[in-house]
Order: C-alpha cells, then sequence, then structure tokens
C-alpha cells in the first residue's frame, strides 16, 4: 500500500512540475513603448516594471549602450526573452541575431517581415522565405535559440486549395510560428481555427484587439489607432487567450502600438491575468 501512495504522490508531483513548466507567460512587446523609449529609457522601464511585467520581447538599446541597457532591465526586473530578427540578417548574416540573442539570454527570435515587391505576396517570395527560414533556423536551433515567424496578414492570399500561410507552416522545418492575433483577424482570418490546425506550431503570441466595426485587408497595413483594451474589440480575446493555454504558447505578449498605449497596457494585463488564472 505504501508502495502505491508513493507512487501516486510521484506521478502527482510530475504532473503539477510539468503545469508548472508549460505554463504562459504573460509579457510586452517592447514596441508598444517606442516614442517613450525616444525620450526616456529609464522611466519607460520603469513603467514596464511597476506594472507587474517581468518578460518581454524587444532586442533594441534604443541607442544606450547595450551594457547600460541591461543594467536597467535588471535593476527593473525585466527579462528579453525574445528578441527581433531582420530578414536581411537571417539571410545575410543569422550569427549576429544569435550574438544578440544570447546576449540578452533570449531563447528565441523573431522576423516580423518577408521582404517582397509589393502589396501582394506571391509563392515565389514564399518559397524564398521558406528556404532563409529554415537555413538560418537551423543555425540558431544549434545555439539553443529558436526562430520564430510572425505573419503581418498579407500571407492568407490563397494558394493551392488553402492559402500562402498554409504552405510555409507545412514547410516549416527549423522554425515556428508567432501568432499576432490582430494580423490573423485583421485580413479576415479566424485566429482560433489557426490554433486549433496548427497547434504544434505557435510558440509565441501578440495580443491585440481591434476597435468594433474596423475592415482590414490582406496588405500587411494598418491603423495603429484602432488597437483598443484587450477584450473591448471584436477580437475573441478570451477565447483565444484560452485556446493558447491549452495548447502551451509559452509567451503572451501584449503589444499596443496606439498612442493609448501607457493608459491601455495596464488595464489590458490586468485582464488577460484574470484569464490565465
Amino acid at each position: 500500500m505504501k508502495t502505491q501512495i508513493d507512487r501516486a504522490l510521484v506521478l502527482l508531483l510530475v504532473v503539477m512540475i510539468s503545469n508548472i513548466l508549460t505554463g504562459q507567460e504573460l509579457g510586452l512587446q517592447l514596441y508598444s513603448l517606442r516614442n517613450q523609449f525616444k525620450t526616456d529609457i529609464p522611466g519607460t522601464l520603469k513603467i514596464i516594471s511597476d506594472n507587474g511585467i517581468t518578460k518581454v520581447e524587444g532586442g533594441d538599446s534604443y541607442g544606450m549602450p547595450q551594457d547600460e541597457f541591461k543594467n536597467l532591465l535588471k535593476e527593473n526586473d525585466i527579462d528579453v526573452v525574445s528578441v527581433g530578427a531582420s530578414f536581411e540578417d537571417l539571410k545575410k548574416n543569422p550569427e549576429k541575431i544569435i550574438e544578440n540573442a544570447k546576449s540578452y539570454g533570449a531563447t528565441y527570435a523573431v522576423c516580423f517581415w518577408i521582404p517582397h515587391t509589393d502589396t501582394i505576396f506571391t509563392i515565389n517570395e514564399a518559397e524564398m522565405a521558406i528556404k532563409t527560414f529554415n537555413a538560418s533556423g537551423k543555425k540558431l536551433k544549434a545555439e539553443g535559440i529558436n526562430l520564430v515567424y510572425h505573419p503581418h496578414g498579407f500571407e492568407f492570399r490563397p494558394y493551392q486549395g488553402a492559402t500562402l500561410m498554409d504552405y510555409i507552416i507545412k514547410k516549416a522545418e527549423y522554425f515556428n510560428f508567432e501568432m499576432d492575433v490582430y494580423w490573423f483577424a485583421h485580413p479576415g482570418e479566424n485566429p482560433l481555427e489557426w490554433l486549433r490546425r496548427y497547434p504544434e506550431k505557435f510558440k509565441l503570441m501578440h495580443l491585440k484587439d481591434c476597435q468594433k466595426g474596423y475592415k482590414g485587408n490582406q496588405n500587411g497595413r494598418t491603423d495603429v489607432e484602432t488597437n483598443v483594451n484587450l477584450g473591448t474589440g471584436q477580437i475573441d480575446i478570451a477565447g483565444i487567450v484560452l485556446e493558447a493555454k491549452k495548447i502551451g504558447v509559452e509567451y503572451l505578449f501584449i503589444e499596443d502600438e496606439s498612442s493609448r498605449s501607457v493608459k491601455q497596457i495596464p488595464e489590458s494585463y490586468e485582464y488577460i491575468k484574470s484569464l490565465l488564472e
């Protein structure tokens, strides 16, 4: 009997540890405060810290020497867990991205844009991106860094009975994806359906809501002033967060590109915390 009890306790402990390790971390994409960083770097980091946010996606030091910026991050108990990665660097100098990620202790690098010649994204540009992401992603992975791509809406054009986005996901061998829920909903897609279709592919998420009644497009362009408090717009933020929690998306980053971000971020943060409890 004692042996059975011991085994049950061990199993319970394993489950508890597993739940802790796969739990979601809520953070902030630093682009949300890009205008504030231009004039007051220490004060902007304090805003983040004062709101209880400890995980961020960034990778830039905003003109400040990186060592000084990292000291400020440490003083404010802020960890950079994901850094930006330009397509050009991924193609020609992935070592630069590896160095930057390691300097911050980040385990993710995110590419936010695939270059294309006009507003119409094509299969040729998709193939170019897949080749670049798989080649550079393999190098990053060998250094303990996970490459992810952040779509911006232009990837949802039809292709072979599905979309170019489906094609890119299916060809992704050494990279995964960061879902920006705004940029999935903006071109008319349902973020929840994509999470359920490819639950193993989305490792990071940007949480961003859109004012009710706003119509999007497939061009990757929008009015940033349509960003509203999470849970008050036309995107099913609650449903998406619960699905992200279910499938184990590791980091959920609030991103608010509007001029009201300083006011809206704390309110959005408290709302998402309530969903994750």
